[in-house]
């Protein structure tokens, strides 16, 4: 079982607690040191790191009891209002040996599966179940979040290769507001980001990549791209309860 004072982490902690593990310290290491690079793509990320705005959690492959309270945890900053553009990054354990995009996308599914799983609270009624649905999102509490897939297994994506630990990025709907896809200023945001990945990347961005509310879009998509530049096929390997 991880055992650790607080299931949320601050920039802070990875400097001061002596109880955190190795590999844990060498992910965050290389994840610091990937966002802060001045050519890396994402504006936010990179501020937010430095600003120390972000927090952080950990899971092991034999244990991911410390997730649901660090994103409990993470959740109730947002009451208060100088929060609201806090992002979460979840590192997990690595395997033994580096393992493929399936390997990782799996476990990805796997682990918001279990999180949803555990969640007592239940969507908002008006909220689709259905992934296949264009306005589906996942939901932990109630909350709409936005849980993008990083890993070592991205060879041609560079910009979803934070180190040697999968890494999954939480970002409650809630700090988009004033950024959503069809608003002016998150088109402007978004197009800058995504001209500042195409570099880094030397590919065209990922052909499922959009905006949440395109009709003709599926959001889980977006959740865990391939590294190439073909749709994903198939049905979403998440399951709401009440399906």
């Amino acid at each position: 079982m991880i055992k650790t004072k607080n299931a949320l982490l601050t920039k802070e902690d990875f400097n001061t607690r002596t109880d955190l593990p190795d590999w844990l310290l060498n992910a965050y290491k290389t994840y610091h040191e990937t966002v802060t690079d001045k050519t890396f793509p994402c504006y936010f990320g990179m501020g937010g790191e430095l600003k120390g705005e972000l927090r952080y959690a950990y899971i092991t492959q034999n244990d991911w009891t410390n997730l649901p309270e660090a994103l409990r945890s993470f959740l109730t900053l947002f009451d208060d209002p100088k929060h609201k553009r806090h992002g979460l990054f979840v590192f997990v354990e690595p395997f033994e040996k580096e393992g493929s995009i399936e390997t990782y996308r799996k476990q990805f599914w796997d682990i918001l599966q279990y999180l949803h799983t555990v969640d007592e609270i239940e969507w908002p009624a008006d909220s689709p179940r259905d992934p296949a649905h264009h306005l589906w999102d996942f939901r932990f509490r109630g909350e709409a979040i936005f849980v993008f897939g990083n890993t070592p297994a991205y060879k041609q994506r560079k910009t979803r290769d934070l180190g040697d630990a999968m890494v999954l990025g939480f970002q409650p709907r809630k700090i988009f507001e004033g950024l959503k896809g069809t608003e002016k200023g998150g088109i402007m945001s978004r197009e800058k980001v995504r001209e500042r990945v195409e570099a880094w990347d030397h590919l065209p961005k990922h052909p499922d990549i959009s905006h949440f509310g395109d009709p003709q879009h599926n959001e889980w998509k977006q959740f865990f791209i391939g590294d190439d530049s073909e749709p994903i096929k198939g049905n979403c390997p998440f399951s709401h309860k009440e399906m």
